[in-house]
C-alpha cells in the first residue's frame, strides 16, 4: 500500500467517466472540502489476503499523520498512478472502505473520493514541512518512510502566525490578506511579478507539478543533467555546465573578498550528538542527512555555520576585530528536500552555496553591517544580469523588532527604491529575527530565493562564541548569515528561466556574455577557409575570449543554425567576400542583426563587455568535430 498525504486548504474533485468496469455507482457532481488531509491511495498486489492488516496499519499512520497537523477532516483519494503494481479493483475498493470505516470510528471527518473514475480536481497544499509526506506500507505491518528525523522549526513552521504587508519606498504601509484566492488591501496591476511573490508565499505551496522549462535548457545546452546513479537532486556538470558553475562561483568570490570576508574551508559532516549542533539542528528548518560512521552518528551540513561557529568559538576575538567576516564556498551543502520539491536545478539535495557570516558587537552594529551587505548582494546578483525587473525584494522579522525598527526597514525599503514584501511573525521561533530575501519568480509563477541575509541572536550563545568588549567583559556577537547569491545550481536555474521567459516575450534566449562557453564561433562556408579561420582564431582567443571553429562539412547556413540552438553570441562567418575585404559578417544573437567588423573591432567590443568579469578558457575542443556529444 502506497499512500501520499497532503495537508491542504481544500481539495475539489469532479468524477468524469469510468476508468474500470467496476467503477462504482456515484453522481457525477463536484465535491469540494476544505482545511484536509487529502490521502492519494494505491493498493497493491502484494496487500491481497492481507487486507485487514493493511487497513489497519494504514488507517493508524492516517490519523498519527492527521493529528500531527491537526486536520479534521480526511479525504481518501484513489491513485493507482502511486503503484506499479496494484491490486484488483475488488481488492482495492475493500480496503479503502476498510480505511474510511476505521478512520470513522477514530471521529474524522471523512471523505472517499469515488474509485474507478477519471477524475477532474484542484488542490491547494498548505506547503508547511509537515504538509507533504509519503508512506509504504508493507503487507508485514512494517511503514516505511516514517522514520525520518524532522527539526521542531520545520514541525513548527507551518504553525507560526503571520501578517503580511506591502512597503512602498514612501513609507506607506498596506495590510493585505487572501480570501478566496485573491489578495486584497493592495493594487498589483503595475508589478504582477510581486503579485506572484505575494500569492506564493501567502499560499506556501512548494510542489512542483509541470516541468520547469530551464530542464529543457540545461539538457539542451549540455550545460547540467539528472544523475541516475545518485539520489534524486544530485547532478551531473558537463564541462559547459562546470564552466558556467566555476565562473559564477569565481564572480562570487572576488565580490566578497573586496567586501573583506576571509575565506575559509571547514568540514562537511558533523557529529549529530554534539550539544551545540543537536540543539542547533532544532532551530533550523531543513532536513538532513544522517550517517552512521563506525565512531558516531554523523549529518552532512547544509550550510556553513558550523565549521564557522566552532572555529570562532576557539578564537581569542576583540572588539577591534568586528565586524569580524568569514566566509566559505561549500562545495557543497546539503538538504534532504521533499520529493515533490525536487525540480531541476531550482531545489537540490546537494549544491554549491556561498556562505558568508559577519560577526558584530550588537544589533545596531548589525544593522549598519547589514546595509553594507545589502549592496553587496546588490552588486553581485546585477553582474549576473539580474536587474530589478527580474527580482523581487522581500523582508521578513519579527514583530517586536519590526515594531522597534520600522525607520530602518523603511530605509531598506527606500533603498531598494520599489514595493516590497513584509512578513512580521508574532513571535520570533527561528535563531533570528530579521531575514531580508531577493527573489526570483520564475515561469511556472514559483518564487526562489537567491540572496538572503538574516540577523541571528542565537548561536553566539549556543556555540560559546566570545569577543572581549571595550570594558573586558566577555560578550556574545550578534551573528549576520548572508549567501550573497543563493546555491550556485540556483543562480543557473534562474538565469535559464528568465532566458525562457525573454525568449516567450520574443527575445532571443542568451547567457550574460561572460559566462558563455563560446563567446563567439568561426564559421568558415567551406574547408578551403579552415586555416584562415583557425588563424582568427588564434588571434581572437590569444584575447582572453572563448572562441571556436565550427570544421565540420556542413552548410554555412546548418552551421549557423546549430550555432544558434547553443545561443552562442557572436558567430563568424568566413568566405570570398570576407576574405577579400578583410571585413567579417558578426551575427549578434541577441538583436539577430548582421554587422560587418574587422577582427580588432571584434575583440574590442567583446573585451569591452566582459570587463571586470572573471575568465576561463574554452571547456572543450577549439574544433567540433573533436568534440564528444554528451546528451544525445
Amino acid at each position: 500500500m502506497k499512500i501520499l498525504l497532503l495537508h491542504s486548504d481544500f481539495i475539489e474533485w469532479e468524477p468524469k467517466k469510468k476508468a474500470i468496469k467496476q467503477a462504482e455507482k456515484v453522481e457525477k457532481k463536484v465535491s469540494s472540502i476544505d482545511e484536509v488531509l487529502v490521502v492519494f491511495s494505491a493498493v497493491e498486489k502484494t496487500d491481497e489476503g492481507k487486507e485487514r492488516v493493511i487497513i489497519n496499519k494504514t488507517s493508524k499512520e492516517i490519523a498519527k499523520v492527521a493529528n500531527e497537523v491537526k486536520a479534521k477532516n480526511v479525504v481518501v483519494y484513489p491513485y493507482v498512478h502511486l503503484s506499479t503494481n496494484p491490486s484488483s479493483p475488488s481488492a482495492a475498493l475493500k480496503v479503502l472502505k476498510g480505511i474510511e470505516k476505521d478512520l470513522k470510528e477514530m471521529k474524522f471527518d471523512v471523505y472517499r473520493a469515488p474509485f474507478g473514475y477519471y477524475k477532474r480536481f484542484k488542490i491547494s497544499v498548505k506547503g508547511h514541512p509537515l504538509s507533504e509526506l509519503s508512506r509504504e506500507i508493507l503487507p508485514e505491518g512494517e511503514v516505511r518512510g516514517e522514520k525520518e528525523e524532522v527539526s521542531e522549526a520545520l514541525k513548527k513552521e507551518g504553525t507560526l502566525k503571520s501578517k503580511w504587508i506591502i512597503v512602498e519606498p514612501s513609507g506607506r504601509e498596506h495590510k493585505i490578506s487572501m480570501k478566496s484566492g485573491k489578495i486584497l488591501g493592495y493594487n498589483f496591476s503595475k508589478n504582477s511579478k510581486l503579485d506572484k511573490l505575494v500569492r506564493y508565499e501567502m499560499v506556501k505551496s512548494r510542489l512542483v507539478k509541470e516541468e520547469p522549462p530551464h530542464i529543457k535548457f540545461m539538457r539542451k545546452l549540455e550545460l547540467v543533467d539528472y544523475e541516475p546513479g545518485s539520489d534524486p537532486g544530485n547532478f551531473r556538470f558537463f564541462p559547459k555546465g562546470k564552466l558556467v558553475k566555476s565562473l559564477i562561483e569565481e564572480w562570487v568570490n572576488n565580490n566578497i573578498s573586496e567586501y573583506g570576508a576571509m575565506e575559509v574551508e571547514t568540514p562537511i559532516m558533523y557529529d549529530f550528538e554534539h550539544p551545540c549542533m543537536k540543539n542547533y539542528l532544532h532551530r533550523f528548518p531543513a532536513r538532513q542527512y544522517i550517517i552512521e560512521t563506525p565512531e558516531k552518528r554523523v549529518f552532512l551540513r547544509f550550510s556553513a555555520c558550523f565549521g564557522q561557529f566552532l572555529m570562532l568559538r576557539d578564537s581569542s576575538i576583540s572588539y577591534r576585530n568586528l565586524p569580524l567576516r568569514l566566509y566559505e564556498m561549500t562545495r557543497y551543502s546539503f538538504r534532504v528536500e521533499q520529493h515533490g520539491e525536487l525540480a531541476g536545478l531550482r531545489r537540490l539535495r546537494s549544491f554549491t552555496m556561498p556562505d558568508c557570516h559577519a560577526f558584530c558587537r550588537d544589533v545596531e552594529q548589525a544593522k549598519d553591517e547589514m546595509l553594507v551587505r545589502f549592496g553587496v548582494a546588490n552588486q553581485i546578483l546585477k553582474g549576473l544580469d539580474f536587474n530589478s525587473k527580474d527580482i523581487e525584494f522581500s523582508i521578513r522579522v519579527v514583530k517586536d523588532f519590526y515594531d522597534e525598527n520600522k525607520s530602518y526597514l523603511k530605509k531598506l525599503v527606500k533603498l531598494w527604491g520599489r514595493p516590497v514584501m513584509i512578513e512580521i511573525w508574532d513571535k520570533k521561533f527561528f535563531y533570528f529575527i530579521l531575514k531580508l530575501e531577493w527573489n526570483f519568480v520564475d515561469a511556472l509563477e514559483k518564487a526562489s530565493c537567491l540572496s538572503t541575509d538574516q540577523v541571528d541572536v542565537e548561536n553566539a550563545e549556543r556555540y560559546g562564541i566570545r569577543f572581549t568588549d571595550k570594558d573586558n567583559k566577555k560578550k556574545h556577537p550578534v551573528i549576520l548569515h548572508m549567501s550573497p547569491s543563493g546555491s550556485i545550481e540556483r543562480v543557473i536555474y534562474a538565469l535559464l528561466e528568465k532566458a525562457y521567459m525573454e525568449n516567450k516575450a520574443g527575445k532571443n534566449p542568451v547567457l550574460p556574455l561572460w559566462l558563455s562557453p563560446t563567446q563567439a564561433r568561426i564559421c568558415p562556408v567551406s574547408d578551403k577557409f579552415l586555416p584562415m579561420a583557425n588563424k582568427i582564431a588564434d588571434e581572437i582567443g590569444k584575447e582572453s575570449i572563448r572562441v571556436d571553429v565550427d570544421d565540420r562539412v556542413e552548410s554555412v547556413g546548418k552551421k549557423i543554425r546549430d550555432a544558434e540552438v547553443e545561443w552562442i553570441p557572436y558567430i563568424i562567418v568566413i568566405g570570398n567576400k570576407e576574405k577579400r575585404s578583410g571585413k567579417l559578417a558578426v551575427r549578434f544573437r541577441e538583436s539577430g542583426k548582421v554587422k560587418p567588423m574587422s577582427v580588432k573591432q571584434i575583440i574590442k567590443h567583446i573585451v569591452d563587455k566582459t570587463e571586470g568579469f572573471p575568465y576561463k578558457p574554452l571547456p572543450l575542443a577549439r574544433e567540433m568535430t573533436k568534440r564528444p556529444v554528451f546528451v544525445g
